[in-house]
């Protein structure tokens, strides 16, 4: 991701969030992706016989994961998703900051931190975990000086998150990953200014951000995009 002094980036989020473009979106449902054939029919037809592969790994994921607690079902996603490649917008898609759909980024085997968050996310909301319990949050990570995303899931609306990352494959609390700092955070309903660790304000509906919009509406099988480089 782009390298940004911390003031520059707060300001950029700033305006990102407060005047993001008013396309409007769709409230995320329980079921998101479409019917287990089409969708390993769309990785086939789009991306070849391994994407078919891990798309079956994926629905696998999904169909064994469904009586596990929480906390297993977070494990085994997060497990899952951060086995694959971790490349840059710029050099996958030809463009600076494109959030991949779901099935674009198991298709291509790699993202950015957007992509892996995103995956994550969806693929919990069809293993059931509510809405209300996850956030995609945006973090400035403090080692590397740049835009972060994560997924933090929220056991109750007082917990103390935990993160789901593709830089620290570990599962730990907000309070024990001092090297983020949160910017916003959104699900499939709101949108939070995060003040500090692990809490936020509320600022709106999440169909404020262009981009979450954008992805909202291309998460069939339809129109699936073709990358710009070829991991495989």
């Amino acid at each position: 991701m782009l390298i940004l002094p911390i003031t520059r980036v707060l300001v950029v989020v700033f305006h990102t969030v407060i005047l993001a473009l008013v396309l409007l979106g769709t409230v995320v449902r329980a079921s998101s992706l479409p019917a287990n054939k089409a969708l390993v029919n769309a990785l086939k037809d789009n991306y070849g016989q391994r994407a078919e592969k891990r798309g079956k790994a994926w629905l696998k994921i999904i169909k064994e994961s469904d009586a596990l607690s929480n906390r297993e079902k977070l494990e085994r996603v997060n497990t899952f998703f951060n086995y694959f490649h971790f490349v840059d917008d710029i050099k996958l898609w030809g463009e600076k900051n494109y959030w991949a759909t779901p099935i674009e980024f198991v298709g291509v085997n790699g993202g950015d931190c957007e992509d892996y968050s995103i995956a994550k996310y969806f693929t919990l909301l069809e293993l059931g975990v509510p809405d209300k319990k996850m956030r995609i949050t945006m973090v400035k990570a403090l080692k590397l000086n740049q835009y972060h995303m994560v997924l933090a899931y929220y056991e109750t609306p007082a917990s103390v998150p935990i993160i789901l990352d593709n830089i620290d494959g570990a599962i730990k609390p907000a309070n024990k990953r001092p090297d983020l700092l949160p910017v916003y955070s959104f699900n499939g309903t709101q949108l939070w200014l995060n003040k500090e660790k692990g809490r936020g304000k509320l600022a709106g509906k999440s169909m404020r951000l262009k981009r979450w919009s954008s992805l909202k509406q291309r998460l069939g099988v339809d129109n699936l995009r073709q990358p710009k480089l070829k991991l495989e």
